[in-house]
Formats: structure tokens, C-alpha cells, sequence
């Protein structure tokens, strides 16, 4: 059976909501952060090395990575689904937004919490900061004014992609500005599946 090593309030949330969505049956191993460092703990490096989370185990196959995992749930026990025929145009657009989100997104938000950290140290970086915070979510929110999904007319892996994004936009309180960004994320946050899979994955402070 597929294992989900899932670490509280992380990126691994979005694997479970991707399991929820398709029905795919899944074992769920939960892992907890450090109270004071926030930091993974080191259980996680005897499955991984890097210690980090998501990370699937299918059999004898790990799998690291969300958009790899993503990926390969999708292809191997998806059916078909949530993703887009492989010949069509959308699927070029699929895969765009499959690695958008971790290769280009997250980068200026990632910035922005951790020089925020930095007190005054980090003040001269915030104007460059909050710039390309805003050049990605103008640039989100633009795309996606007129469309209820990120690919096509339904849900696909792109959407689950793209979730931690807008969480940790919404966290750091710059998804308000963005309309189209933030009631795409209300709507996902509608989902049954989304619900069930915040039901199991625990508290989660980034969807709350």
C-alpha cells in the first residue's frame, strides 16, 4: 500500500488532499516539528536522508518531492484523472504550472519568512522581496481571473500544486490583495476532500 510520510503543517498536506481526491487508499505516518525549532524530526532521515517532507514509499519505490509526487500518483494510480490527455495542449500548460510552483513561486515567499526573521538585519532585502512577491502573485491572480481551475474545467494536480502557494500567501496576509488568487483558494478549501484530508493530516495554522 502507498505511505504517506507526512509532516505536520507542511507541504505534505497537499498529498493527502491529491489521495482524498482520487480514493486512493494510503497508510498515513505523521511526524511532528520540533516545538522550538520547527524543524523535522530525525525519524524522517531514516526514510530520507535529506529529512524532509512529502515523501511517498509504493512498495519498494520512494518518492520525494511534491510536484514528482504529484506526478507519479497521478500516473500510477489516478486512472486518468486530474491531470489532462498527455497529447493535448493543456497538458503542456499542466506541467508548467507542476513545476511553477515550487521552482518559481515559493522562492519569494520562502524569502520573505525567512529574512523576515533577520529583525532589522533584513531590512534592506524586504523592498526586493516584496517586489517579486507581488510580480508572481499579480501574475497568478491575472491568470487565473475568468477560470475556475488552473488547467481546463476541473481539478487537477496543477490545483494541488499551486494550494501551498496561495496558503502561504494568505499566511504571510498578501493573498487579500490578489481577488481571483484568493477565491480560487476559498473554493479549493470547499472541497470535501480538502476537509478530509485536513481531518487526518492534523491541525494545519497555514489553512486556518
Amino acid at each position: 500500500m502507498l505511505t504517506v510520510h507526512h509532516l505536520n503543517e507542511s507541504r505534505s498536506q497537499r498529498i493527502l488532499w491529491l489521495l482524498e481526491e482520487l480514493g486512493v487508499p494510503y497508510e498515513l505516518k505523521v511526524y511532528q516539528r520540533d516545538a522550538q525549532t520547527r524543524l523535522a524530526p530525525p525519524e524522517l532521515k531514516a526514510i530520507n536522508p535529506l529529512g524532509k517532507s512529502p515523501m511517498i514509499t509504493d512498495g519498494d519505490r520512494t518518492v520525494i518531492e511534491t510536484g514528482a509526487i504529484i506526478d507519479y500518483i497521478i500516473r500510477h494510480h489516478g486512472g486518468g484523472r486530474m491531470q489532462p490527455d498527455p497529447k493535448s495542449v493543456d497538458y503542456d500548460t499542466y506541467v508548467q504550472w507542476l513545476h511553477y510552483g515550487e521552482g518559481s513561486a515559493m522562492l519569494p515567499l520562502m524569502l520573505h519568512m525567512y529574512v523576515g526573521r533577520l529583525k532589522e538585519a533584513g531590512a534592506p532585502l524586504h523592498p526586493r522581496i516584496q517586489s517579486e512577491v507581488a510580480n508572481h502573485l499579480g501574475f497568478i491572480d491575472g491568470y487565473l481571473k475568468g477560470r475556475s481551475f488552473f488547467v481546463g474545467d476541473a481539478l487537477s494536480g496543477a490545483d494541488v500544486q499551486m494550494s501551498f502557494v496561495a496558503e502561504v500567501a494568505r499566511a504571510q496576509q498578501s493573498l487579500p490583495s490578489y481577488p481571483a488568487f484568493n477565491a480560487w483558494l476559498d473554493r479549493m478549501h470547499e472541497r470535501p476532500a480538502w476537509t478530509r484530508a485536513i481531518d487526518k493530516g492534523g491541525p494545519y495554522a497555514l489553512g486556518r
